[in-house]
């Protein structure tokens, strides 16, 4: 039953995205649908890290305790600074290492 849950998720995002991305294809958005499907990856994005930087042993967790708060602010200055998604993403990942093993 597993398997079967999991060839069905398969071809339902398969096919999805073939249907949007392949270029023969004749299906077009309009304007107001390509702008509304734009906001889809930020809010995909922040459903997923929101919870992991605020949400400890299932409470609010916004101090300077928090490593994975820091961890996020610094990675959002890097961003903001370097426009570099590596050196983001590694410095970042180190900041969060020391703080981690520091704090905790």
């Amino acid at each position: 039953m597993i398997l079967l849950s999991i060839l069905a998720m398969t071809a339902v995002v398969f096919l999805s995205r073939y249907l949007f991305l392949s270029p023969k294809l004749p299906l077009k958005l309009n304007g107001n649908a390509q702008r509304l499907l734009s906001y889809s990856s930020p809010a995909v994005l922040t459903a997923i890290w929101a919870p992991i930087v605020f949400i400890h042993d299932d409470r609010l967790s916004v101090s300077y305790h928090n490593p994975y708060l820091i961890a996020a602010i610094l990675a959002a200055f890097i961003a903001w600074k370097t426009k570099n998604v590596i050196a983001t993403t590694v410095l970042s990942m180190l900041c969060f290492f020391v703080l981690n093993s520091w704090i905790l």
